[in-house]
């Protein structure tokens, strides 16, 4: 056993031969049918060409004499020689018209653009600044600037070449109206498309390849995101494209049809995990309610939406709504975005957006029975926390990398992740303990704190019960210093390694100052993490298990989980 997403060395090494042994393998097929070949490995080629073997022996052996009479094998092979013009043409059977002729059909077939906006030389471009000590330069600081309209800029400088930049708004998946559901998603698959400049997602992603950048879009239940990635020079031309993408995106029909066709595929392929994580959501809050709402449409919602219900969610949540924009980047100077920003967003004029209305945590069941690759049934047991506003939130993440887990599957080297909780005493005790692993969500106004485990179907109720347990065992049992100093130092480790990524602390500016109006600096956020005692751990549980649990259940065979009645009587504190 091992922590998720890590792999062993050993298991690396062994998968490595095998793959490339049955690489080798085809390869050798294919080269030594004598049937076919590719045109495209060989294309002025008439014939399969003539391939010869030496073996390492082979190899070692003298030199033959040149006295040596030649096998026939050998006379039968003709000398290979390489015609530094054209590689291809080696025996020179072609006439320099003809071999035009051939490179010409080619390039129909294999087209190569190259726009030019960013080309290679030489020497370094004249918007490249020179090196210069790092006591020279001014050590970094996250900015906030507030536009008149509402619109906030934060920044921070990283002294590189390539610039994050993006655009977040305040509204999701849970501003969605009852006729609408999946409209967040379905903005998200639209996302750099066709708009009133660009004619097509083809010609803005060759402008991508030719600034160097790349883009993305993320919607959740709170907060839709559009990102460019982007070369440093090229930032002013990559921030009108975001603009265009938000504000004047086209909606197309097809392009409105293509992306339903594609949440019906990914409707149809989701994986447990997700299932379990929704099934959570809608038994602890309802589906009545904003945060009880499923993120991803049912398919029978998918046909009905349409360009102007997208371009209706837009206008009220984005288009009116300034005062809950924010314009993110990480890699460029502060006056230059604020400047870009009111060029481009500020004429938004504020009106009312669509209501947050505040879900109530409520506890319950919710178990599906869905076809799965594994035949695994999953199972999770939450209890509430505060949202993002409350004290629970650090004290919450200290606790989840106290317990830990993983798979049973090794992912990595040796010893990840193998001293937390979850993983001593659940995955390394249990044979049939196929995973085991805290999670946490949190939103505006509540959040959940829980265990999720995954076994056969027969041994659901035993995972059902090991995952009660080691969330009663935190309210009986305080934490060990040994434990808590590890969690604490894990935490810490894992939050400054994630923000040394140029599109992680963007991401962090901009969904900081989106919830909280400012970023938090990582002194002050480590103070916190180092003030955690394990008292505040226990009391966190003894609070949350003054209201019911919420316990979700995903597999093909769910009948071996416990009812919600009997799960209920254990936590019954």
């Amino acid at each position: 056993h091992t922590d998720t997403g890590q792999t062993t060395t050993s298991s690396t090494m062994t998968l490595s031969r095998i793959l490339g042994r049955r690489l080798v393998q085809s390869q050798q097929r294919r080269l030594f049918s004598g049937q076919s070949f590719s045109a495209y490995e060989y294309p002025l080629a008439t014939e399969p060409p003539v391939i010869t073997k030496t073996t390492a022996g082979e190899a070692e052996k003298p030199a033959v004499s040149s006295k040596t009479t030649p096998s026939p094998e050998a006379a039968a092979v003709p000398e290979k020689v390489r015609d530094p013009a054209d590689p291809f043409d080696d025996s020179k059977i072609l006439s320099a018209l003809e071999t035009d002729s051939i490179r010409s059909m080619q390039k129909k077939h294999i087209p190569t653009v190259l726009l030019g906006s960013t080309k290679i030389g030489i020497h370094a471009p004249a918007y490249i600044p020179s090196n210069v000590p790092a006591s020279a330069l001014e050590v970094p600081e996250t900015q906030i600037t507030t536009l008149d309209n509402g619109v906030r800029v934060v920044s921070q400088e990283t002294y590189g070449q390539v610039c994050s930049i993006g655009i977040l708004g305040d509204f999701g998946s849970r501003h969605e109206k009852a006729q609408g559901l999946g409209t967040a998603h379905l903005l998200e698959l639209m996302a750099f498309q066709s708009t009133t400049q660009y004619k097509d997602s083809v010609e803005i992603q060759q402008l991508l390849q030719d600034w160097g950048g790349t883009s993305f879009a993320n919607s959740g239940r709170e907060q839709t995101l559009w990102c460019l990635d982007i070369l440093r020079p090229n930032v002013e031309q990559g921030f009108d494209l975001l603009k265009q993408t938000c504000l004047e995106p086209r909606l197309q029909d097809w392009e409105i049809e293509e992306s339903k066709q594609a949440m019906q595929y990914q409707a149809m392929d989701v994986i447990p995990e997700m299932e379990l994580g929704e099934a959570l959501q809608s038994a602890a809050y309802g589906a009545d309610q904003q945060l009880g709402k499923s993120h991803f449409a049912p398919l029978d919602a998918i046909a009905p939406l349409s360009a102007s219900s997208v371009r209706q969610f837009l206008q009220t949540n984005l288009w009116n709504n300034p005062k809950g924009m924010v314009v993110a980047a990480a890699g460029i100077g502060h006056s230059e975005l604020v400047d870009m920003t009111k060029h481009h967003f500020g004429g938004l004029e504020q009106s009312t957006p669509s209501q947050t209305i505040q879900s109530t945590y409520r506890g319950g069941e919710c178990k599906l029975e869905i076809p799965t690759i594994d035949g695994l049934t999953r199972v999770g047991i939450g209890l509430e926390l505060g949202g993002w506003h409350s004290d629970d939130l650090v004290p919450g993440c200290v606790l989840q990398t106290l317990l830990g887990g993983g798979n049973s599957f090794s992912a990595g080297g040796p010893g990840k992740g193998m001293y937390s909780r979850l993983y001593r005493q659940i995955l390394n005790r249990y044979f049939w303990a196929e995973s085991a692993e805290a999670f946490t969500t949190f939103h505006g106004e509540s959040g959940l704190l829980g265990i999720s485990a995954s076994s056969m179907p027969q041994k659901s109720r035993d995972a059902t019960r090991v995952v009660a347990e080691h969330l009663l065992k935190l309210a009986v049992d305080p934490v060990s210093d040994e434990e808590l100093d590890r969690a604490r130092n894990m935490l810490k480790n894992n939050v400054l390694t994630q923000l040394e990524s140029r599109l992680v602390l963007f991401e962090d500016m901009g969904r900081q100052v989106l919830t909280y109006g400012h970023r938090e600096d990582n002194a002050a956020m480590t103070t916190k993490i180092d003030a955690v005692t394990k008292e505040d751990l226990q009391e966190l549980i003894l609070r949350a298990l003054k209201k019911p649990p919420t316990l979700a259940a995903v597999g093909d065979d769910v009948n071996g989980v416990p009812s919600y009645e009997e799960v209920k009587a254990w936590f019954a504190f």
